[in-house]
């Protein structure tokens, strides 16, 4: 048995990731952290009834993670609070499963340090999503194909999302650049503005829109679109579970979701 602590436990992604802990046969939920809430029953979020796990302060995450014995921690919250509880779990000897967008380069950097120092096991993606990190696989493909075509990407989210552009749109972005050897990115575009070789990223927020990607490689007198839409987050929590329950099983070090998928 598999146990798993989660972070931002009474938020919409973190409550869909523990009502699915409860429906595997192979994980448990023993740790539950939120910045609110403490004391209550982490199943009353996932709408699951009482699981016996109260929702802990993150403050507390080294003492509790360490009590519970957790295995896997999984955090899909903010850049802030990835870039402190991450290492700290780290040094607990905790794996980890990391969904948080926006991080910087020097987040990044402190948290793979400490993944590398601790000798412990972590998948970090920006999404996901199985159909996701296909959809990525089939743009580097394009890419080889379409160099000389002008390329962008758009991508729209909910309005309550934070960062812009999202990390799929990035990631998007570095795997054709890394197939066309380097490319500038230009986040919109405004008054004069001839394009030029660039990779273009535009961002829109409206509505409730869990997520879509379109890249587009236009051509003269032709162009590729290749896109993915999210219907639910559900398809984020069926890959992260995936992962937790990999990422148990593999030597130390930083995993991606192509590693999970055998893609």
């Amino acid at each position: 048995m598999i146990n798993i602590a989660v972070l931002g436990a009474c938020g919409r992604m973190g409550s869909l990731i523990v009502e699915n802990i409860t429906r595997s046969m192979d994980m448990q939920l023993v740790a539950a952290f939120d910045i609110g809430n403490f004391g209550k029953d982490a199943g009353e979020f996932a709408h699951v009834g009482n699981l016996g796990v109260q929702v802990s302060d993150v403050k507390d995450l080294e003492s509790v993670l360490k009590k519970t014995q957790a295995d896997v921690l999984i955090d899909f919250t903010a850049p802030g609070a990835t870039a402190i509880n991450a290492p700290t779990a780290a040094r607990c000897g905790v794996n980890l499963i990391i969904g948080t967008t926006g991080l910087t380069p020097e987040q990044r950097a402190v948290i793979d340090e400490a993944i590398r120092e601790n000798r412990v096991s972590a998948v970090i993606s920006p999404n996901y999503s199985v159909g996701v990190n296909v959809f990525f696989k089939i743009v580097r493909e394009a890419a080889k194909y379409l160099a000389d075509y002008d390329i962008e990407i758009i991508e729209s989210h909910h309005n309550q999302k934070k960062d812009a552009p999202s990390g799929t749109a990035l990631r998007a972005a570095d795997v054709i650049s890394e197939v066309l050897e380097g490319k500038e990115y230009i986040y919109g575009r405004e008054g004069l503005a001839p394009r030029g070789k660039e990779i273009g990223i535009h961002a829109i927020r409206a509505g409730d829109i869990t997520g879509d990607h379109t890249v587009l490689f236009a051509g003269n007198s032709e162009r590729i679109e290749i896109r993915h839409m999210a219907h639910s987050r559900q398809i984020f929590v069926n890959g992260a579970i995936r992962a937790a329950e990999w990422v148990c099983s593999q030597k130390p070090g930083i995993y991606s979701m192509d590693d999970v998928l055998s893609l």
